[in-house]
């Protein structure tokens, strides 16, 4: 789970690690974080305003902010913007209705000044749903290979069972991750596999 991926940032004693976590309303956000710190997922509630999630591990003390999702929520995203060290945006893959919208809000906040250069993390939630969109077709509407100013990677995944295929690391990246500029890689991956990620790119920024 989260606590077992932070322990790879260890070493810079009380440092904290700002991660804020978007999406539109009903894309699994809350449902993710949960599913990330390893807790139960049989009762999850719409987020109405945030929830925020501390974790402490050998000295590190990482925040994740996750943020409601409803239109009349979103005005008020960029309020959380500040300090932030790494952007989670989560997107249902099977709501192709929405797409649309979800890469107009995705590509207002990465125009943010607070968010420059800030790495972005996209999890292409409910993969496991039949009419869930595969992660590269994904990346290609949101248009990513074109983020030239920030580390990104796109990554399938179903919070709600967990479910993803567990890949080896290899020395040219994380298999199954879409990574600017360098391109796509369209072979399944796990939430495990985007926190490794996640943690590669936090220790990138605080060197």
């Amino acid at each position: 789970g989260l606590l077992s991926v932070i322990q790879k940032l260890k070493g810079s004693p009380e440092q904290e690690l700002r991660i804020v976590l978007l999406g539109l309303d009903n894309a699994g956000k809350t449902t993710l974080l949960k599913r990330l710190a390893s807790e139960e997922v049989s009762t999850i509630t719409p987020t109405q305003g945030f929830n925020i999630k501390s974790v402490q591990s050998h000295g590190l003390k990482l925040n994740v902010w996750d943020i409601g999702g409803q239109r009349s929520i979103r005005p008020y995203w960029k309020k959380y913007l500040g300090s932030t060290d790494l952007l989670i945006y989560v997107i249902d893959s099977a709501d192709q209705k929405r797409f649309e919208e979800t890469g107009q809000e995705l590509a207002e906040l990465t125009e943010d000044e607070s968010l420059t250069g800030v790495p972005l993390l996209v999890f292409a939630n409910k993969q496991d749903l039949v009419t869930a969109a595969p992660a590269a077709e994904i990346a290609e509407g949101l248009s990513l290979h074109t983020y030239r100013d920030r580390e990104w990677q796109i990554q399938a995944c179903s919070a709600l069972s967990g479910e993803g295929v567990q890949v080896e690391m290899g020395a040219g990246g994380l298999c199954g991750a879409g990574r600017g500029p360098k391109g796509l890689r369209s072979h399944p991956s796990s939430l495990q596999d985007g926190m490794n990620w996640i943690s590669s790119q936090i220790m990138n920024r605080k060197k």
